[in-house]
């Protein structure tokens, strides 16, 4: 009864939370035009247009903002700064293509990974601007293969030699491909962007190529748009929204490299009511990401990203379609995720922290979730992130982390109060993969009308007060379910079945409380297996 109290109490303050949450304002510009071409821009490819454009958006700025539009044409051009008031509208047929010439991106104050930094200034950025917007149905191009590492393993046999005979450097195992000694030698260093008054300036500068740009920036900026256009061939990140209110996503393709280092889709860090909608995102690693800083000093802003509603897109490749982490330590809540397909993504649905991390992730909504071809887990919860791809290249090795308890305190992370139904997946290494801490489990998860077809079922280790409701999963090999000390869990009305080896397997002493209501399994044909000191008493069945 009081398991169905807390199922009932969680399921009944989603759908109040979710109703309210706030609409996202968009903005709104002046009417008043003005063509970079007016200010001497030339889209030949060659010229170099960063003053031209730049110029056009400080004069429309200064006079009460309005529309900077780039017409047809390739224009090569440097970093742009984005003011208040001004919509950088790309026209049909119109390219922005960032340089590749280094020397034209300064080193700036930023932030990477939850942590600030010295980067090279982003192709597009604004700091503190309000009314903002980039449209349109053109192309920002940030010519990151200028700027990205190229792990060997990720090119077939013509591309490696193709890219290694263009220049750059050989790392000494010749695994990796570097663009220059300077990014090679801040590969080298430990934490090179780190800010600290021991570092001078001709440090940062022996080390510039490292410190990649993302492409879009905004930094505490209010009221954003974000409509139409490609943006694609990032340095690092794509689009990284930090501290920033009123954030409106709609209709635009990101589009990286699969094999691109760090190629996120968009990065919404620390931000507050969000709609990201009918978009679609083939990159190099995480698609749709929730951040909020990393450790410390992620712990020391305390700003969470919260109030966001993602919906309608779709995902092909990148290392997670819908994710949360691992920079989290300030926090993620009141989400809520809907329609939206994954295609061959590494992974679905991804939660991933690790110790260190502190914050608290929750109040998470997921519902109607279409995937296909899925290399790793549909779902997956993790606490032991790794910080590697979520898929091992050829003959790499992975040990599984050691299990011991430590001390809860501001650095232990928390994953809880997630709704996760109406997800289909056909086609994954494994359905379901909650791996909590011993001194944190993931706790009060409902997951209810699952169906996937994948190599092996669910794997629950270290997790509390989680519910399968109506679950079909069929393993092709190993378990459909395997359980490590785990507590209070309840399976109702699920079909679970394996092939190699159908059942339960339950393991470790700390698990009690597992219920298996209507489950499907015949326990009489394939008993459950209990294993390293679990013992009959963790289960019943109903």
């Amino acid at each position: 009864m009081r398991r169905t109290a807390i199922v009932l109490g969680l399921l009944l303050w989603v759908g109040f939370a979710f109703a309210q949450l706030p609409k996202v304002v968009v903005p709104k510009f002046k009417k008043d035009t003005l063509s970079i071409l007016k200010l001497g821009a030339k889209g030949d490819g060659l010229t170099l247009n960063t003053v031209s454009i730049n110029s056009a958006i400080e004069k429309l700025s200064k006079k009460g903002g309005g529309v900077v539009e780039i017409p047809s044409g390739l224009f090569l051009t440097g970093p742009i700064v984005l003011h208040s008031n001004i919509n950088l509208h790309l026209k049909t047929g119109a390219t922005l293509l960032f340089t590749s010439d280094f020397g034209q991106y300064p080193l700036v104050q930023g932030n990477w990974e939850g942590v600030p930094q010295m980067r090279n200034q982003s192709p597009i950025s604004a700091n503190k601007a309000t009314n903002i917007a980039i449209t349109g149905n053109g192309i920002i191009d940030g010519n990151g293969d200028a700027w990205r590492m190229v792990k060997k393993d990720k090119l077939n046999e013509t591309q490696w030699k193709k890219l290694v005979s263009s220049g750059g450097v050989l790392s000494e195992d010749k695994k990796t491909w570097y663009p220059s000694a300077k990014s090679i030698k801040g590969s080298q260093e430990k934490n090179p962007g780190f800010i600290s008054s021991d570092k001078t300036a001709e440090y940062y500068q022996s080390v510039k190529d490292f410190l990649r740009p993302n492409l879009v920036v905004l930094n505490e900026c209010k009221n954003i748009l974000l409509e139409g256009v490609v943006f694609q061939n990032s340095p690092a990140w794509c689009l990284h929204p930090i501290l920033s209110e009123q954030l409106t996503v709609r209709n635009i393709r990101v589009k990286n490299p699969w094999y691109a280092q760090n190629g996120d889709g968009i990065d919404v860090e620390s931000c507050k009511n969000v709609l990201i909608e009918n978009s679609v995102f083939d990159v190099g690693d995480d698609a749709l990401c929730i951040k909020s800083g990393r450790d410390e000093e992620g712990r020391k802003r305390g700003v969470p990203t919260e109030n966001v509603t993602i919906k309608g897109c779709t995902v092909y490749a990148a290392h997670g379609g819908f994710v949360i982490g691992s920079e989290m330590s300030g926090g993620a809540k009141n989400i809520y995720v809907s329609n939206c397909t994954f295609i061959g993504t590494d992974i679905g649905l991804r939660f991933k922290t690790t110790r260190g991390r502190g914050g608290v992730v929750e109040n998470i909504f997921v519902e109607n979730i279409y995937m296909k071809d899925i290399p790793g887990e549909a779902i997956l919860f993790d606490m032991y992130y790794m910080a590697k791809d979520p898929i091992p290249l050829a003959g790499e090795k992975r040990e599984l982390p050691k299990v011991e308890f430590k001390p809860v305190d501001e650095t232990t992370p928390q994953f809880k109060n997630f709704v996760i139904k109406n997800v289909f997946c056909n086609g994954a290494e494994k359905a379901i993969f909650i791996r909590g801490i011993p001194e944190m489990h993931v706790k009060d998860v409902k997951l209810s009308n699952i169906v996937a077809k994948a190599k092996y079922g669910l794997d629950v280790q270290e997790a509390s007060n989680i519910s399968f409701t109506d679950l079909k999963i069929e393993a092709s090999e190993s378990y459909a379910v395997d359980i490590i000390n785990s507590d209070a869990l309840i399976f109702t009305n699920c079909l679970l079945s394996g092939n190699a080896k159908p059942g339960v397997r339950i393991s470790g002493e700390r698990n009690k409380g597992i219920n298996l209501q209507k489950s499907g399994i015949n326990t009489t044909a394939n008993p459950i297996v209990f294993e390293l000191g679990a013992t009959e008493k963790a289960i019943s069945l109903q």
